[in-house]
């Protein structure tokens, strides 16, 4: 039996019972026949209308409530429980004076300072969450001591919140990344991430299925990890259908970075202000800088694409185009750097063998 089913059949009983007492009243004076047919009348309509419109003014504010307490983040939510308490204490400690003022003042004002400084705390709380959180980190970390300087941001190393995309979890190189502690803070995977990475693992498609499966083991090793912690949520977005359209919506609800290596998705998230952290963009930031003009050691392994060209890689992986390289395949050869050149797919370096 369903609860919809259960608060219909008592919101009939109630408003049939009220309005059959209402027609009971309407009727007094008439004959015991009109005294009847009022309060049958009246009755049966209070019945209708309480079968027909009791939930949607009982469950549907308690849906729309649970739906808004489901997108507020837990940091929201106890910042503005605190800031509420705060600022009824003061309209607390505010109502005896102002309830000594002359009528209607003293009668009016201890009501609205309640609404004021309840609403005033609600949103100052909520505003500064970042320096609160931080502080209330620094006195359990530090046992009750000294507190340092709070940062200024929600980027602090123990309230940073990361959401995590399907392909980002399917790469691999997170859990990499995590080992190193340039991950700080929480790992956020929601269920409709984890539904598609199970609907990928099931794919009839054998390559598919072995990228999710491999995210499924990325994210048991991501798990172990002690340097990161890994939260797993049911949290969802209502009248969205794509995981990345849920993904943007989410982050902009937490005020939290999206961690991905997906192209389109980064564009879409950066067009909607949401802060992207791309795995890609980290890999390219943190190889080897050279200047045209250097030398160094490449082994040559293969030709290129044009004429003469031979090709090799340095050690961070980034491709060395050597022009008349071709000669020395399978040789270490001194080279030359010409040019070096930017592309969304990496950095491109082209050189020439030292004479």
């Amino acid at each position: 039996m369903s609860v919809d089913f259960i608060v219909r059949i008592a919101g009939m009983l109630v408003f049939a019972l009220a309005a059959g007492y209402w027609g009971f009243i309407f009727g007094t004076n008439n004959a015991p026949s009109q005294i009847v047919t009022y309060t049958l009348g009246l009755g049966t309509v209070g019945a209708l209308f309480g079968l027909i419109a009791t939930p949607y003014f009982t469950l549907a504010p308690m849906r729309a409530i649970r739906r808004l307490l489901v997108r507020v983040s837990a940091e929201n939510l106890l910042a503005g429980l605190s800031g509420l308490v705060a600022g009824l204490l003061v309209a607390a400690l505010l109502t005896f004076p102002l309830s000594m003022l002359p009528d209607p003042l003293g009668n009016v004002l201890p009501f609205l300072s309640v609404l004021l400084f309840g609403y005033f705390g609600v949103a100052l709380f909520v505003m500064r969450q970042a320096d609160i959180m931080a502080v209330i980190a620094a006195i359990t970390s530090r046992g009750g001591g000294e507190i340092t300087a709070a940062p200024n941001t929600a980027w602090g190393q123990g309230s940073r919140t990361i959401l995590l995309d399907t392909s980002v979890i399917i790469d691999g190189r997170v859990a990499d990344i995590a080992k190193t502690g340039f991950l700080p803070g929480t790992l956020f995977i929601t269920r409709f991430v984890l539904n598609e990475l199970q609907y990928i693992a099931d794919s009839a498609d054998s390559l598919r299925r072995q990228r999710g499966r491999r995210g499924m083991e990325v994210l048991a090793e991501l798990q172990k990890i002690s340097a990161v912690t890994v939260r797993i949520s049911d949290i969802d977005v209502e009248g969205v259908r794509e995981v990345d359209d849920k993904l943007v919506i989410l982050a902009r609800q937490l005020k939290c970075p999206i961690l991905t290596n997906d192209y389109n998705l980064n564009r879409v998230a950066e067009l909607q202000g949401v802060v992207i952290l791309n795995i890609n963009e980290l890999a390219n930031s943190v190889k080897s800088v050279v200047l045209p003009g250097e030398t160094m050691g490449i082994a040559i392994i293969q030709e290129g694409k044009e004429m003469n060209q031979g090709v090799g890689y340095m050690d961070d992986g980034t491709m060395v185009v050597v022009e008349g390289g071709n000669r020395f395949i399978g040789q270490t050869k001194a080279v030359s750097v010409t040019k070096v050149l930017q592309t969304a797919a990496g950095r491109m370096i082209f050189a020439r063998p030292e004479e």
